[in-house]
């Protein structure tokens, strides 16, 4: 009888090999619970708002939602029929109805309507902040890693954006209300009567999306090989023209992918908005100004903000909790869009610049 020969290189079991596959399992537990987790968020959000949003006949979308402005319902009974209407419809429902006039209806604030200022605000607030944190965090990034020599100020520096990048957001909201709507006044300085406004919220924003560009276009410039730089040198070009010739046209899509987390923290941030930029209404759009000036100079809804209040301001019902989720998916829907604006941008410039 011949005895099996055990390979000499084969696996043993083992206690530290029992507990390194628990540890194993263990982590992806817990990854499939937070991914499930997630899921199930997104899932409720999309299941409950897709029916504040969208239809089952032509054009599929309820397009009073997403252009008309927050308005507050009224429900009440009329000739033996609940009717719901909104504040615009039911007055002149009661101007054609004499009988209706004294009728006594349950009113609940923001709950008809539509929530299209707030979407304006939104990607206003987005794309303002977003154009201002990438100019400067890519300004700065280049001079940390192009020009300035490495030193004790320089570390400090770095130190410095790592520190507040760990920030919370209430913090940069108090900031940017210190700063840009208190501050100037009792400097004495007005511009157009400096207050809560669409300048005020870019500002706040880009200050705290900073931290992530600034490092992330370091990292990305750094990334590029120095053989770039050298050859351009060698030939005569100046450091500068090296930087926007030979480097950043390299960066830029590390660059961006910085700028895709950058649009997720500021679209859904509501902190640093309700101290600088948001109002809860706003009969007038941006647009609805005198002057160019007052473009910059005026307050906004926006979605968070909006969420924020229909959901903790206001005595929560049924009616409420339709435009809850229904901003909700469309807030979703928008950050989609943005974010894969920001990602085809990307792979295009990195099939460009491939290297």
């Amino acid at each position: 009888m011949n005895a099996v020969t055990e390979h000499q290189f084969r696996s043993k079991s083992s206690a530290a090999k029992t507990r390194e596959t628990a540890t194993f399992w263990l982590f992806r537990a817990a990854t499939y619970l937070v991914l499930l987790c997630g899921a199930a968020v997104f899932a409720t959000i999309i299941f409950k708002g897709a029916g504040t949003v969208l239809q089952a006949t032509p054009p599929f979308v309820k397009t009073s939602f997403l252009t008309e402005a927050p308005e507050t319902l009224h429900v009440f009974e009329f000739q033996g029929q609940k009717r719901e209407m909104g504040d615009k419809e039911f007055r002149a429902f009661k101007a054609a109805n004499p009988a209706a006039a004294s009728i006594r209806a349950e009113s609940y604030v923001y709950s008809a309507g539509g929530i299209f200022p707030a979407i304006v605000g939104t990607v206003l607030l987005v794309v303002g902040s977003m154009t201002i944190a990438l100019f400067l965090g890519i300004c700065a990034a280049i001079y940390l890693q192009e020009y300035a020599r490495d030193g004790r100020f320089i570390r400090f520096v770095r130190l410095a954006i790592l520190n507040l990048a760990g920030v919370p957001s209430i913090v940069f909201g108090l900031f940017g209300y210190g700063l840009f709507v208190i501050g100037f006044k009792l400097f004495g300085i007005q511009f157009f009567g400096w207050h809560v406004s669409l300048l005020a919220g870019w500002f706040t924003l880009a200050f705290m999306v900073l931290p992530v560009i600034i490092t992330a276009s370091e990292e990305s410039l750094k990334a590029v090989p120095k053989g770039f730089r050298e050859g351009s040198l060698a030939l005569g070009a100046t450091q500068w023209q090296t930087i926007r010739k030979n480097v950043l046209p390299y960066a830029l899509p590390g660059i961006l992918t910085s700028s895709i987390l950058g649009i997720a923290r500021v679209a859904g941030e509501t902190a640093p908005i309700m101290f600088t930029a948001a109002y809860v209404v706003r009969d007038k759009l941006p647009w609805e100004i005198e002057r160019l000036s007052d473009f910059f100079f005026q307050g906004v809804m926006a979605l968070p903000y909006h969420i924020y209040v229909v959901s903790s301001k206001i005595p929560q019902n049924e009616y409420t909790e339709r435009v809850q989720y229904g901003t909700a998916f469309v807030f979703l829907v928008i950050v989609a869009i943005i974010a894969a604006a920001s990602i085809i941008l990307r792979n295009r410039l990195r099939k460009r610049y491939q290297w």
